[in-house]
């Protein structure tokens, strides 16, 4: 017999304004792939309620939505009490009530400093809100290695989940749920996870006993490393990302933005990024592909593609 409830997981992206489908409603179709999605227009700008009503009744019953805390409360007054901090954070819990959403997420900026005086400068700010049901989520970026322990207790106070990128870190911190924006290893979130790294991330979601897992893409392939994970938890197998397989995948891949000519540093740090097909099994990089090809400008994929068959 089961002794506790088994995880729910939740897998999306970091909006869904590039899930265009030709004469569709892009929130309508991506809510039937995906069953979260974070809202980030709220970060940049004030959205209308009305609008958000509209969100809500476009998608299933089941659907979650996170919301992102508007940034003139994280970067520009940096977490600390006033009469606007306070607007903001009221007006995102109208949001989250109309979205039915549990999750208020904070991001603040990796220029912050945490001095003791900048820690109870934010306690008080936390200390005067009033979240009431909705879970506050805070990924705290970061140039130093370490956070202060002082601000580690105090988001263990509050019950705030840390978020972090589990292709790179895992939370500092135990809680009943985690919360993973993933970005990946690449640079301006030019990055697409392999099958490998997927399930590495899976692998991490399994070490403690959460009772909610949320898992939010925001690199450039976010949708199909989004739709690849939800694949695997459904299917226990990873779908291709190809129709092809070695060169002919290689090809394919190179064939969709390369522009020529080309240099191989360029051609590794513009498309080595990608994702390709070595086998029906395996998924690699682009770029485990290109890294032994000599040292030249290449101007065309067949190029390309025929000094990989001789190396």
């Amino acid at each position: 017999m089961c002794l506790f409830k088994l995880a729910e997981y939740l897998i999306g992206t970091g909006g869904w304004a590039y899930f265009n489908i030709p004469g569709r409603d892009s929130l309508e179709e991506y809510s039937r792939i995906y069953n979260f999605v974070e809202v980030n227009a709220s970060f940049y700008r004030t959205i209308p309620l009305r609008l958000v009503e509209s969100w809500r009744k476009r998608v299933p019953p089941n659907f979650e939505f996170s919301v992102r805390l508007n940034k003139i409360v994280s970067h520009k007054y940096e977490m600390e009490a006033n009469e606007i901090t306070f607007k903001l954070f009221e007006y995102t819990k109208k949001m989250c009530r109309v979205l039915k959403s549990e999750t208020i997420v904070i991001e603040t900026p990796d220029t912050l400093e945490y001095s003791d005086h900048k820690v109870r400068k934010i306690a008080d700010f936390l200390s005067s809100l009033n979240p009431g049901s909705i879970r506050l989520a805070w990924e705290v970026r970061r140039r130093q290695k370490q956070l202060p322990s002082a601000l580690i207790d105090l988001m263990k106070e509050h019950n705030i989940i840390h978020i972090i990128d589990l292709s790179k870190d895992m939370p500092l911190y135990e809680s009943d749920q985690i919360y993973s924006r993933l970005f990946g290893k690449g640079e301006h979130n030019m990055y697409q996870f392999t099958d490998e790294e997927l399930l590495n991330i899976y692998d991490k979601t399994q070490k403690r006993k959460y009772e909610k897992v949320i898992l939010t893409f925001h690199g450039v392939r976010m949708y199909k490393d989004a739709a690849r994970l939800n694949m695997y938890l459904k299917e226990k197998r990873f779908p291709s990302v190809t129709k092809h397989q070695g060169l002919r995948s290689l090809e394919a891949v190179l064939s969709e933005d390369t522009d020529f000519p080309i240099s191989k540093e360029d051609l590794i740090r513009n498309q080595g990024w990608k994702v390709m097909d070595l086998t029906k099994q395996k998924r690699i990089h682009v770029s485990e592909m290109l890294i032994d090809l000599p040292k030249r400008v290449y101007k065309s994929v067949d190029e390309i593609i025929s000094f990989c068959c001789n190396y």
